[in-house]
């Protein structure tokens, strides 16, 4: 049995971003846990009959996305953990508390300025918090985003820094795996959303020459990857968890923005070095079987 420990910044994240591998894993018997660093209190709300949560005094879409966080984490079947606080029972104590930082928001934005800021927190203070977590769960792996947080969001970025400044630290570190997508399953993904979304629907589907994130980048960067269509039914279903967040389709999700992405029941990682930053060749046989990729199984 592996233990792993997936690392995001807001709920929703751990199932739009790593819920393939970590239903497969789950699926597989493995040990998994995931540690969430805020409650998302910036995120923008979806329904109408909840928008009186989106930017209230005292915050209650923090409260109301802890539980929709326990949803979904209860649907996948891992370990949850909060940046700064124990696991629920684990201390004894019917008080949820709160994680140690808020969700920041953009650059530029109030929340980026507030005095909980994760992305504005001293990153030695977050890098201590996070290695105290990480040695406290003992995983074997670590996956998180990569240095550009997926798709630049500063709280993304901050996970990533503190991730790497917590491993790179530890004498006998986890091995560090960030996400990384094949551009050339973008370009199969979108092909697939525009034969699927009728016309005339209210959702956007990304054209062939729209702008990638940068976490999309040339295959042979990929050197893992967990290809599992049978789990996107339960990632489905976690997703519906996060209602405030995510509209779910049949095979794809939108966020507020009302632009489709594809659930494919595959995803793409690659080995980093915490210390240096760069990504690492795989050692050994590798056992090529997805064109394009060189990898093996996460």
């Amino acid at each position: 049995m592996t233990r792993l420990l997936f690392v995001h910044a807001h709920p929703d994240d751990e199932t739009l971003a790593t819920g393939v591998a970590i239903l497969h894993h789950v699926e597989r018997g493995d040990d998994v846990h995931v540690l969430t660093c805020t409650l998302g209190e910036e995120g923008e709300v979806i329904p109408p009959e909840l928008a009186h949560l989106e930017g209230a005094v005292g915050d209650p879409l923090a409260e109301h996305r802890r539980g929709e966080l326990a949803g979904a984490a209860r649907t996948l079947g891992v370990t949850s953990h909060l940046l700064g606080l124990p696991t629920p029972g684990d201390d004894g104590s019917d008080d949820p508390g709160r994680p140690a930082y808020r969700d920041s928001g953009m650059v530029g934005s109030a929340a980026f300025e507030h005095e909980r800021s994760f992305a504005g927190a001293d990153l030695a203070e977050v890098g201590a918090l996070m290695r105290s977590t990480v040695e406290a769960i003992a995983p074997d792996i670590v996956v998180t985003y990569d240095p550009q947080g997926g798709y630049g969001h500063p709280d993304h970025i901050r996970v990533h820094e503190a991730v790497r400044g917590a491993l790179a630290q530890m004498p006998t570190a986890p091995t560090l795996f960030v996400t990384l997508t094949p551009s050339s399953w973008v370009a199969e993904d979108r092909a697939w959303l525009a034969s699927h979304i009728a016309p005339g629907s209210p959702y956007a589907v990304p054209s062939p020459s729209d702008p990638v994130a940068p976490s999309v980048v040339a295959d042979a960067l990929v050197t893992h990857a967990v290809v599992d269509p049978s789990v996107v039914e339960r990632q489905q279903e976690a997703l519906r968890s996060h209602a405030t967040q995510v509209v779910v389709g049949d095979g794809w999700f939108a966020l507020s923005n009302d632009v489709v992405s594809r659930l494919s029941g595959r995803e793409g990682y690659s080995v980093m070095d915490p210390v240096t930053g760069q990504l690492v060749a795989p050692s050994g046989p590798t056992g090529v079987d997805r064109p394009g990729l060189v990898g093996t199984e996460l």
